[in-house]
């Protein structure tokens, strides 16, 4: 399954490992509605491939999130200074990226990244909790 993107898969694997040079960590907590979006299972597909270049990946269900108040938005954190949020239309395209840097709110983000990680599943594990998908 391609992402649309000439060249993503050569790209995201050099940006990863050029991060990692840098002694820095990725980790990432996907939200996985159920059954999973389209979406959502390419980013599983494509999980190992990321697991194999160091990154920290693991599952969390959409309801165990929101029993948990971990909110439905999507974000990146860099060097605990500065939230990149990716807000997303209706049908789940990106809209636009806000810049967050007031340093409670990069705290609270940090505090929803770190209950994320916690409570969700390493994907390896995930994947083999999902019913196979009918074709």
């Amino acid at each position: 399954m391609g992402s649309g993107l000439p060249g993503c898969h050569s790209l995201w694997p050099m940006t990863e490992r050029s991060v990692q040079s840098w002694a820095r960590r990725i980790e990432d907590a996907l939200i996985v509605d159920s059954p999973p979006t389209a979406g959502q299972r390419y980013l599983m597909v494509n999980a190992e491939r990321n697991i194999e270049l160091g990154e920290d990946i693991r599952n969390l269900w959409r309801a165990d999130a929101e029993e948990l108040q971990l909110g439905d938005v999507d974000f990146w954190i860099f060097d605990s200074r500065l939230v990149a949020q990716l807000n997303f239309d209706a049908d789940d395209n990106l809209v636009d990226v806000e810049l967050i840097t007031e340093p409670a709110e990069v705290v609270r983000y940090s505090m929803l990244r770190d209950a994320a990680m916690h409570h969700a599943i390493h994907c390896e594990r995930f994947a083999a909790l999902l019913p196979a998908k009918e074709e």
